[in-house]
């Protein structure tokens, strides 16, 4: 039987004021639905890609569980997810480029480093910075692109998480896509 959005949000809140039982019910429910997110996110990328599924999920679900938050509802919870699951990939692509450039080499000043690595404009680090810019400018469309490209999520279960209308998400879809590849390659 798949719970209700009803279910899992009660059982957030009651976790979010300190009730164990809520948490250990609610632990096998958002498990199965990150992984489903965190599926259709690593679907999309190159193949070889040196994080798995269940790797990204288990990392998620650790930064979850320790998180102090009082969780309001399920798309309270499953927006916090994605965001996380977008900074464990930055996260993941910063680390293997700094493994890939020296570790602990010595540091270069940012000028010299940016004429280093003109190749960034195409990776997740450039959509991240993106992304933030976004964020400043206008929250909902950054939102809705780490919900669509980060979650995987449907332009339906977007509008559902964001209480808006569908056609608010495609237009803000659109527009944010739009904006990112405008940010990306100035």
């Amino acid at each position: 039987m798949t719970p209700s959005s009803q279910d899992v949000s009660q059982l957030l809140v009651a976790w979010g004021n300190g009730d164990q039982a809520a948490f250990d019910s609610l632990c096998p429910l958002v498990y199965a639905e990150l992984h489903r997110l965190a599926h259709k996110h690593m679907n999309r990328e190159r193949p070889g890609h040196t994080l798995q599924t269940s790797a990204l999920v288990n990392e998620a679900y650790l930064r979850l569980a320790d998180q102090n938050v009082h969780w309001q509802n399920r798309s309270h919870f499953f927006a916090i997810a994605v965001q996380i699951m977008r900074r464990i990939l930055v996260d993941h692509v910063r680390s293997l480029q700094y493994q890939k450039r020296g570790g602990n080499a010595q540091r270069v000043p940012l000028d010299e480093a940016m004429t280093v690595s003109e190749e960034r404009a195409a990776d997740v680090i450039a959509l991240d910075d993106a992304l933030k810019s976004l964020a400043e400018v206008d929250p909902r469309k950054s939102q809705i692109v780490e919900l669509r490209f980060f979650g995987g999520l449907s332009i339906d279960e977007t509008a559902e998480l964001l209480a808006v209308s569908p056609g608010t998400v495609m237009r803000d879809w659109t527009l944010a896509k739009a904006w990112l590849r405008r940010a990306i390659k100035a």
